[in-house]
C-alpha cells in the first residue's frame, strides 16, 4: 500500500501530518493496537475502520478517534483516500479532558465550522505558518472534536470565573511582552493553564488568537526598529522570532500593508515621517 505522509507540525506533544493513501489493498489490514491517541480527519475518499470489533464508515463528514491500546484495523473498498492525522501526547489529551487522559469511544460527525478549521490548518501549514500558530489551531481543532465526545469534561478544564480568565490573559500578555520567543506550550506553563484553554479565553478577551496577537507585538517592534533606520532585516527577523527574513516580510506586509523596506523609507530618518521642521530646528 502506497502511503505518503508529509509532516506539517512535529513537536513533543503535538504532531500533524498530511497523509495520502494510494492503491491500498481491498481487504482488512492486520489487527493491531493503536500506539497513540490520534484524530483521523478524512478529506477525500472513504474507508472503513474496525475498533475493538465495532465497524465504522470513515468519510469526509466525520473524524475517527484513535484511542491508545484500542485494537483496530482498516479496509479501503473504494480505493485511495486522503486524510489529516493529528496526534496528541497523553498529558495534552488529559489537559483537554479535565485532567483524565481516558478518551471515550465514538465517531465524531463534523460540523461545517470544524471542516473549515481543519482545512484552514492545512492551508496555513502549506503557506509556511510558524509552529506557534499551527499548534494553536491544531489544539483548537482537537478541542472542538473532543467536545463532541465529552462536552462536560472539556468544559471542566476551563477557568470558570471572569477574574481568573482576565488574570490568565494578562499574565500571558506580560509573558509574551517579556519574551516573544515563547512557544505555545511554554506560554501555557508560564501562566499555569493548558494551551488549549488559554487560547480560548485569550480569544474571548482580546478578539483574536494568541499567535495573531504575538504577531501584532512583533510587527510593532519591527516598526519601531525600522523607524530608527534598521537595515539588517535578517537580523531583525531573528531577534523578533521570525523563521527568516521572508517570514518577517510576509507578516509585516500582511499586518501593516507595506513591506519592511517601504516602511523604513517612509518612517525612518530622512523619510517623510522622519524629517524635522524646516530649517533644521528641533
Amino acid at each position: 500500500m502506497g502511503v505518503e505522509r508529509t509532516s506539517l507540525l512535529n513537536g513533543d506533544d503535538l504532531y500533524v501530518a498530511d497523509v495520502s493513501c494510494q492503491d491500498p489493498p481491498r481487504g482488512w489490514t492486520e489487527l493491531r493496537p493503536a500506539p497513540v491517541f490520534g484524530l483521523v480527519l478524512v478529506r477525500s475518499g472513504m474507508f472503513r475502520g474496525r475498533a475493538d470489533g465495532v465497524d465504522q464508515v470513515l468519510d469526509p463528514a466525520c473524524v475517527y478517534v484513535e484511542r491508545v491500546g484500542c485494537e483496530q484495523q482498516f479496509a479501503h473498498p473504494c480505493g485511495g483516500d486522503r486524510y489529516t492525522e493529528l496526534v496528541l501526547s497523553e498529558p495534552r489529551v488529559a489537559e483537554l479532558l479535565g485532567g483524565d487522559p481516558e478518551v471515550p469511544p465514538g465517531l465524531v460527525f463534523t460540523a461545517p465550522r470544524t471542516a473549515v478549521a481543519h482545512r484552514l490548518l492545512i492551508a496555513r501549514a502549506r503557506a509556511g505558518a510558524d509552529s506557534f500558530e499551527l499548534a494553536e489551531q491544531a489544539l483548537a481543532l482537537a478541542g472542538e472534536v473532543l467536545s463532541s465526545l465529552a462536552p462536560a469534561r472539556v468544559r471542566s478544564g476551563r477557568p470558570a470565573r471572569d477574574a481568573e480568565r482576565r488574570r490568565l490573559v494578562d499574565a500571558a500578555r506580560a509573558a509574551l511582552a517579556a519574551d516573544l520567543g515563547l512557544g505555545l506550550d511554554q506560554l501555557g506553563r508560564s501562566v499555569g493553564c493548558s494551551p488549549h484553554h488559554l487560547s480560548r479565553i485569550f480569544r474571548a478577551a482580546t478578539g483574536e488568537g494568541i499567535a495573531r496577537y504575538r504577531n501584532r507585538l512583533r510587527v510593532a517592534l519591527a516598526l519601531e526598529r525600522l523607524t530608527e533606520g534598521e537595515t539588517r532585516l535578517a537580523l531583525l527577523a531573528h531577534e523578533l522570532g521570525f523563521s527568516d527574513q521572508a517570514h518577517l516580510t510576509r507578516v509585516v506586509h500582511r499586518t501593516a500593508g507595506l513591506p519592511p523596506g517601504r516602511l523604513r523609507a517612509l518612517l525612518g530618518p530622512g523619510g517623510p515621517g522622519g524629517r524635522g521642521p524646516p530649517g533644521g530646528r528641533a
